[in-house]
């Protein structure tokens, strides 16, 4: 029986997805965000907040109040895994600390356990609304439970220790170990901000330069196992020239680096705005970042009108324009968007500035001058994707159910948007493309 839940059918579908990118599931696999952050969503659906009280209610607060002891009176694998959460000082809030222990819980394969313990607590579980909660419908449990007993049998070998960006995003930055040789200094310039220690600058001929390990922009997340997450400016670079360095003199030492660049060789998102301050102290930095604000003027620069890329509410977003839709039958396969993409053209709408943003689960389509929300839908919605057969590539179509919340046969409809570069527009189709698994509808 199909899932009845909106969001159990995406989450089937992410699972499928992650089960077809190899029997190992990484950081490094596509599709590990978009299946946490569902998972997200649905421990969130239906939590009710309490009315007086100034602290917002997360899941993560439901699994710190279950019970700490198995029916033996001993700890139990749950309780272990609550408790290390508890005490990793990279968190700082309640949504980093579920997000930790969710991935804890899918490496250790206990998250279904989390859930059934959770069922079996009943001053947590009236947390959640029975009219509106998966956790308290038991046409929708039972298919949850299902998905979990799934996820329970994949291998999931994740990086937790590299959990510093968890309060901020699901998505992770690419994380190394840098160990070097014993030497009084390592020859690098530290900048301390916003609660992490950045490298602004490598000294020529220093053991860090040589060993061509790090690059300015890189983070120091840890030294030998100690944690610099919201240290404060002194004790950083205190903690690395001094008490470290000289603890472990004639010692290695090691370092755990968080990357400015993520797995594709471009920017990680989460840090664009922290780059472009770095950047202000040290201008020669090269990050491939369009500059956010003028060092001498101290206001925002507008974008060069042939980038789509700007910066919306801390997300970076495409400005673009949006063409128009047309239905175009009952068929929503590739084949279709050549002769579907015209149909919308011969209408000759008039096109609207709009902002695009391509989360991990789904995409937002507003209009920029009236941030009015024209459309949104997840990944696995979309049938098809793809560019129009132009000289100059710049306009790109998928293909979406009309009416994929109904069990209505109301055929498919093509949305069509330009972007200024064929560049830019090649990048969306593989963007929107990664976030479903190609197949083809028939309604």
């Amino acid at each position: 029986m199909a899932p009845k839940d909106a969001l159990l059918g995406t989450l089937k579908v992410c699972i499928l997805n992650l089960q077809s990118d190899g029997n190992v599931v990484t950081d490094s696999s596509a599709h590990l965000p978009s299946c946490c952050e569902l998972l997200e969503f649905i421990l969130r659906k239906g939590l009710q907040q309490p009315v007086l009280s100034l602290v917002h209610r997360d899941y993560w607060h439901c699994f710190e109040l279950l019970p700490q002891q198995d029916t033996c009176g001993s700890h139990s694998a749950l309780s272990l895994a609550v408790e290390q959460t508890r005490v990793c000082k990279k968190l700082l809030g309640s949504q980093g600390r579920g997000r930790y222990l969710l991935r804890l819980a899918l490496s250790r394969k206990v998250l279904q356990r989390f859930i059934t313990h959770l069922l079996h607590t009943p001053r947590v579980l009236e947390w959640y609304s029975s009219s509106s909660s998966i956790l308290r419908n038991e046409e929708s449990l039972e298919p949850f439970m299902s998905l979990l007993l799934v996820l329970s049998q994949m291998d999931f070998q994740l990086e937790i220790e590299n959990c510093s960006f968890l309060d901020e995003s699901w998505l992770l930055p690419v994380c190394e170990m840098y160990e070097t040789v014993p030497c009084r200094e390592l020859g690098m310039v530290l900048r301390y901000l916003r609660g992490r220690v950045f490298v602004l600058e490598l000294l020529p001929g220093s053991q860090a330069q040589v060993d061509r390990s790090l690059s300015p922009g890189d983070i120091i997340d840890e030294i030998n196992g100690i944690s610099l997450r919201n240290s404060k400016n002194g004790q950083a670079s205190w903690s690395l020239a001094g008490v470290v360095l000289s603890r472990l003199k004639g010692l290695p030492l090691s370092l755990r680096v968080l990357r400015w660049r993520a797995r594709d060789g471009s920017s990680y998102r989460p840090l664009l705005k922290l780059l472009r301050e770095l950047r202000t102290e040290n201008p020669s930095l090269d990050l491939g970042l369009v500059p956010a604000t003028s060092p001498r003027a101290g206001r925002t620069q507008q974008p060069p009108a042939s980038s789509t890329l700007c910066l919306r509410d801390g997300r970076i977003v495409y400005a673009l324009q949006y063409l128009g839709k047309a239905n175009i039958g009952m068929y929503g396969g590739k084949e279709v968007l050549q002769q579907a993409i015209p149909q919308v053209l011969q209408r000759s709408l008039p096109s609207k500035e709009v902002f695009l943003d391509l989360k991990e689960t789904h995409l937002i389509c507003t209009e920029k001058s009236s941030n009015t929300e024209l459309f949104q839908h997840h990944y696995p919605e979309i049938s098809c994707v793809g560019r129009f057969g132009k000289p100059d590539y710049t306009i790109f179509a998928f293909c979406v159910a009309d009416s994929p919340e109904t069990h209505l046969a109301s055929g498919f409809c093509c949305v069509a948007l330009r972007t200024n570069l064929p560049a830019e527009c090649e990048e969306l189709v593989c963007r929107i493309a990664a976030g479903f698994k190609h197949t083809e509808w028939f309604v």
